[in-house]
């Protein structure tokens, strides 16, 4: 019955201080090896970075530019067909155009996923 009384278990402060001392420390000694096990990536990182301002810099005026735009005018060969009409509940509205075959992502093919093994 003395049990039943109690609404929760006692905290021992001294416990929980030192997990949060030894979590301190691994954190610290994590901070302070990361250099000698990982510094490399910040100096690949920062060669990245030099690489990709000359890029765009050479992108900027450059012909790459004018070539990514589309040599169709649009409207040419598009051609979209009507949707159906919008269903009138909250639910219907989910999914309302995946539901009609001539609407749907898979255009041009199905996309078949077989069993993988690891093996």
């Amino acid at each position: 019955m003395a049990n039943s009384q109690q609404t929760s278990n006692p905290v021992n402060f001294v416990h929980q201080d030192e997990i949060w001392k030894a979590h301190l420390k691994t954190e610290k000694d994590s901070a302070d090896l990361w250099p000698h096990k990982w510094g490399f990536l910040a100096d690949v990182y920062k060669e990245y970075e030099e690489e990709n301002a000359k890029l765009m810099e050479s992108i900027k005026g450059g012909p790459l530019q004018q070539s990514t735009r589309s040599q169709t005018p649009p409207g040419k060969n598009t051609h979209v067909n009507p949707s159906p009409p919008i269903p009138k509940t909250s639910q219907g509205f989910v999914g309302w155009r995946s539901g009609h075959a001539h609407l749907q992502l898979e255009k041009y093919n199905m996309v078949n996923h077989r069993r993988r093994r690891l093996h």
